[in-house]
């Protein structure tokens, strides 16, 4: 498997940095915009002015036929939600996940934001879910097994008894927006043997629940949700592996409080 990986040189490295700051930057300046009243459509619309802004190429508007600008995910929907007429409400969380694409490369990053008066399990939630990728991003290190990159977000997620996603995972990124390998949030055997080569590019996004793991496709056959309907949270970066762990080229402030979980960040 690991002959089929790209491993990118420094040239590379830096235009993908450029394609996933112009993510970043896009996704932080959505994120002032989810408030009570506005519809996932009206934020859609925005995103794409914010595209336009970057001049950049978007990578998900038309990707197998996907309809919107941005993924909009709010509340039990995990991923792939399509702006339209839902309302966001107060006490929502809005998951919003961007990917561009610049002088023929791609960024891909993603975070859960939350709305006014959030509850206490679900900022918790949050906060868990943004530091695992945290966790995972520090294994990807040079040397290191993928294993130890999936392995360290499961490791930091089960102790809270939250339903890790494992029908979709993470995946590389670089002339395209899916590339191998592929990067589960939890341990496969499949994966054990994977060494990690400096100039690996990897997208790892914690999609973590906080009832079961299970999920279901809408009939929109995009949106996927909880299968108990209970919230959901998605954080992602894209980084390339080096020797002291995954260097970020979707850098951007973190947007949940690790010190709820009474843990310094890492």
């Amino acid at each position: 498997m690991a002959e089929h990986i790209p491993v990118r040189g420094p040239r590379e490295v830096d235009k993908l940095r450029r394609a996933g700051a112009a993510a970043a930057r896009i996704l932080m300046d959505l994120m002032p915009a989810v408030r009570p009243g506005m519809t996932t459509g009206e934020l859609d619309e925005l995103a794409g002015e914010l595209f336009k802004r970057e001049k950049c190429g978007n990578a998900f508007l038309g990707y197998a036929g996907y309809p919107g600008n941005v993924c909009i995910s709010v509340n039990e929907e995990v991923i792939h939600g399509i702006g339209g007429p839902r309302v966001i409400r107060d006490g929502d969380v809005v998951s919003l996940d961007v990917g561009t694409i610049v002088e023929g490369w791609y960024g891909d990053n993603a975070m859960t934001v939350p709305v006014g008066n959030v509850s206490a399990e679900v900022k918790k939630l949050l906060a868990v879910t943004e530091e695992a990728l945290f966790r995972a991003v520090g294994e990807a290190r040079q040397g290191n097994l993928l294993e130890d990159v999936c392995g360290a977000v499961e490791d930091f997620v089960r102790p809270y008894g939250y339903g890790i996603v494992r029908d979709y995972v993470g995946h590389g990124v670089g002339r395209h927006l899916h590339e191998d390998p592929q990067v589960p949030n939890y341990r496969s055997r499949h994966l054990s043997r994977l060494r990690l080569k400096r100039g690996m590019i990897l997208a790892i996004e914690p999609m973590v629940n906080l009832g079961s793991f299970r999920v279901k496709v809408l009939d929109d056959e995009w949106t996927v949700v909880t299968e108990d309907r209970l919230p959901s949270a998605h954080f992602e970066h894209t980084v390339s592996v080096s020797s002291h762990g995954g260097d970020i080229l979707t850098e951007r402030p973190r947007i949940a409080t690790p010190e709820l979980l009474g843990i310094e960040p890492l």
